[in-house]
């Protein structure tokens, strides 16, 4: 299934190869400041098997038959918060900014619908992104995407009934955005939600004619470039006024920008994309659109029968949404179709409560986390995800592709430190209790073997399992769960909201304090005040470097108070038939952009 959503991530487990080649690199320098093109970034941490099938000269027409068993949170490009969101709203909906689908580029930040990189002023409070002209929705009749449309789509993205899951990210940030969002009060109708959108003002978005929205900032931030490639930035058509944001009305009623349009969509069943009349190719830099039509198939619930599907080069199974499975790997490898790139992103990781009543509050104390952290052997769990060469092994909070990542561990594998903490901190014969959902294979594994490690030094761990539905919205999400000591530890997995410049959403959902779940992502209640001020600090540095310098002390700062244990930043498989041309794996789909795709003219699904 779809690994994570941008804010509520899921642990997966990937498994892995036996034996294969590795390339290793450093960290990435993706992302940063959108440009007005491509730029080269450096090789991702680990290693990469890329065979894209991009040879040849494109072929245009043909129907991308995708078999998935996922549908996506909402169909809503301003609501949407989940990986897959992001790719099912790509084809119709365009952005300010996007992500490269060149391989080597895909986390470089690119203009979609703006001209250019945004200008920003020289006290980098003021943002202007200019748009394309000859860019229609697909009314009738047709009607130009205006910069008005985009302040209706920052509007709607704090609405009262679905909100988008980000805000965090930079509802402190827009001028008078906080405020805009309060005086919606608790409106529920969708006439209430437009009445009040429409009839006030957000002196932090503003549309000053119909080509140029200005963005008002209440500090600078190096960061706030590379953010608006987040489609909750997206302009949003006055049509969808008549809908409440996120509903399956409003999903039933989608107008299209893009490429594409929907021509249908039935909920866990189904999606389908044909081409937008009102598309004018000439403005799009970015999506080629070779396909005539996208059928996406979400009831493929077998992962095997859709993967040999698709092995046996039936058109109607171009692409196979997460099909590989550990057994796989040995025998897709050498041949062609597998990919396998970085998932950027530390999945899983190991959580503690910080403010668990059990055991005399003994997880309270660093001591005891750091103890815990000097008693877990992060090689073994990265065993049972699979090894090594898949799973690279991350010791701290920022992936290497991340900006402001700095290479250290504060927590080598060391049982008789462990023991010494515990003994400082007066602490003896601790039962803990691990949540976890049984259904993962890979978390019941890892429950074992951290059993056995903090066996080792006197720490009894006994499992918690509940349903994969109750996982977040019954505990990890619910304050008073970590609060009353339903859980001591757990497992969970984290993505950046955006890419290149983007430590602030991992620190700020994560480990900021003073925001708690369901507003974060902050399911041990973590507050720490040094981490707080180091985060404030780095959100209000003025350039890049600035920032990343006080990013990566906020990651010391972070791992020396022990607030969580993280353990890989995961390298992801993907395969594809012959058929299929320029498959682009994008992180941040965690799957491929089908707006690039191209399928052989006798293979192409009719």
């Amino acid at each position: 299934m779809r690994t994570r959503s941008r804010g509520v991530a899921t642990t997966v487990g990937i498994a892995a190869l036996a034996t294969v080649m590795s390339a290793c690199g450093g960290s990435s320098s993706g992302g940063g400041t959108p440009s007005a093109g491509n730029t080269p970034s450096s090789t991702t941490q680990g290693f990469h098997i890329i065979d894209n099938n991009a040879s040849g000269t494109p072929a245009k027409g043909g129907t991308l038959n995708v078999l998935t068993s996922s549908d996506t949170d909402y169909l809503d490009p301003n609501v949407t918060y989940y990986a897959l969101g992001y790719q099912y709203v790509e084809p119709y909906s365009r952005a300010l900014y996007t992500y490269s689908p060149v391989e080597g580029h895909q986390t470089d930040v690119v203009p979609d619908l703006a001209t250019g990189a945004p200008n920003v002023s020289s006290d980098g409070k003021t943002v202007t992104v200019t748009l394309r002209s000859g860019v229609n929705w697909n009314t009738t009749p047709k009607r130009a995407v205006v910069a008005a449309d985009v302040v209706r789509g920052v509007k709607a993205a704090c609405n009262p009934v679905q909100p988008f899951g980000g805000l965090p990210d930079f509802n402190f940030l827009i001028e008078g955005y906080t405020k805009f969002c309060d005086g919606y009060g608790k409106s529920t109708s969708a006439a209430d939600i437009a009445k009040y959108a429409n009839s006030t003002d957000l002196p932090g978005v503003v549309a000053t004619n119909p080509t140029t929205v200005v963005f008002h900032l209440t500090q600078a931030a190096a960061y706030f470039p590379s953010m608006l490639a987040l489609p909750t930035f997206s302009p949003r058509p006055k049509e969808y006024d008549a809908y409440v944001p996120g509903s399956t009305q409003l999903a039933q009623h989608t107008v299209a920008d893009g490429a594409y349009m929907v021509q249908s969509y039935q909920p866990t069943k189904g999606i389908t994309y044909v081409r937008n009349p009102a598309f004018d190719p000439s403005t799009d830099p970015v999506h080629k659109a070779y396909v005539d039509t996208i059928k996406v198939d979400m009831t493929v619930t077998d992962r095997a029968v859709g993967l040999k599907r698709s092995q046996a080069g039936s058109p109607s199974a171009d692409l196979c949404d997460l099909c590989v499975a550990p057994t796989d790997l040995p025998s897709l490898l050498g041949k062609p179709g597998l990919t396998v790139q970085s998932e950027i992103a530390t999945n899983p990781y190991i959580l503690y409560n910080t403010v668990s009543p059990n055991n005399n509050g003994a997880l309270k104390k660093v001591q005891v986390r750091q103890a815990l952290s000097y008693a877990i052997n992060r090689s073994r769990l990265i065993q049972v995800a699979g090894g090594n060469k898949l799973n690279v092994p991350l010791t701290h909070v920022l992936p290497a592709e991340i900006h402001g990542s700095q290479n250290f561990d504060l927590y080598p594998y060391n049982p008789t430190k462990a023991k010494q903490l515990l003994q400082q901190a007066g602490v003896s014969k601790l039962t803990l209790k691990f949540l976890y959902r049984p259904t993962s294979t890979t978390t019941t594994k890892m429950f074992q073997v951290l059993q056995q490690d903090l066996g080792k030094v006197g720490v009894t761990l006994k499992g918690v399992g509940v349903p994969d539905a109750d996982f977040y919205t019954k505990y990890l999400q619910k304050p008073q769960s970590a609060q009353q000591g339903q859980w001591d530890l757990s497992a969970a997995g984290w993505g950046p909201d955006w890419y290149g410049d983007a430590a602030l959403s991992f620190f700020g959902p994560l480990f900021d304090g003073r925001i708690l779940p369901p507003q974060s992502s902050d399911f041990g209640l973590f507050n720490d005040p040094t981490t707080n001020q180091c985060i404030d600090e780095a959100k209000a540095a003025t350039t890049s470097d600035a920032a990343n310098a006080k990013w990566a002390e906020c990651d010391k700062d972070v791992m020396k108070a022990a607030a969580f244990y993280p353990i890989t930043d995961p390298n992801q498989p993907s395969w594809h038939p012959p058929q299929t041309h320029n498959t682009i794996y994008m992180p941040v789909y965690e799957g491929y952009d089908w707006t690039v795709i191209w399928l052989d003219p006798n293979k192409n699904g009719g």
